[in-house]
């Protein structure tokens, strides 16, 4: 897998024109194009192959699924149809809804599981009912989501930087590890981001397997050249990881 199949683009875009104008510019430069509810709601399943015609790239779809199991399973199935590579569903409480997942995949969609969105803080992790570990140490819930979506079968997990290689230390290599939160180094971190954001290099140096960049692409004067500049840096921290 090269430097550029490792980019996730997020077409976190209001409208097809605009969606299907970043795929077509960005192809072959990028790995994957992330779906997510907005545009997939907006546009329809069709936009999946809109998008990977325009972009000749995988597809991964963000839906986030969580519901009983049986329910999950079914929506999977008609997710694989779509021929998509990656698609989201919360690990949540219960294994058996992630087993669904997996099985409803059938093998033809790879199943990530979403541990602890970026948006719970650990006064939510308190307020719902969390023994108090998990409240006081937040990774200690999502390495034990982690290792329940390895156990069900699911192909990896969304996760930040700094859980990366405690997850691959507990799930093995062919688990993967996708990475949102990233800034690359020419952009810059302030004091309080160095807690919260890892760059390129660092993120696949510590372990991740696939990074979630948009912003930093999406607005740049040449997107291509940032994509570019991007996979520079996801070089760098592959041969730190050897």
């Amino acid at each position: 897998m090269g430097s550029y199949d490792r980019i996730i683009f997020p077409l976190d875009l209001p409208t097809e024109k605009e969606a299907l104008a970043y795929a077509t510019l960005l192809s072959g430069k990028v790995g994957l194009f992330k779906i997510g509810l907005e545009l997939f709601l907006e546009c329809g399943p069709s936009i999946v192959d809109k998008v990977r015609r325009a972009g000749n790239a995988d597809i991964f779809l963000d839906l986030k699924l969580h519901d009983i199991p049986v329910t999950v399973e079914r929506a999977v199935a008609r997710v694989a149809d779509l021929g998509v590579r990656f698609l989201t569903v919360h690990c949540g409480e219960s294994e058996a809804m992630l087993k669904g997942a997996v099985a409803g995949g059938a093998g033809k969609v790879g199943i990530l599981g979403v541990t602890v969105l970026t948006s719970v803080g650990a006064d939510d992790i308190r307020k719902s009912g969390f023994l108090p570990q998990y409240a006081e140490d937040m990774k200690q819930l999502v390495i034990k989501r982690a290792v329940m979506a390895h156990t069900c079968g699911c192909a990896g997990v969304v996760c930040s930087g700094h859980e990366a290689s405690v997850i691959r230390d507990a799930a093995g290599d062919g688990f993967y590890a996708v990475t949102p939160g990233i800034r690359p180094a020419w952009e810059g971190m302030g004091a309080d981001d160095q807690k919260r954001v890892m760059t390129p290099a660092e993120a696949i140096a510590g372990g991740s397997d696939y990074l979630v960049i948009g912003r930093p692409i999406r607005d740049a004067a040449d997107p291509v050249a940032a994509a570019a500049k991007v996979a520079e840096e996801i070089d760098a921290g592959l041969a730190a990881r050897r």
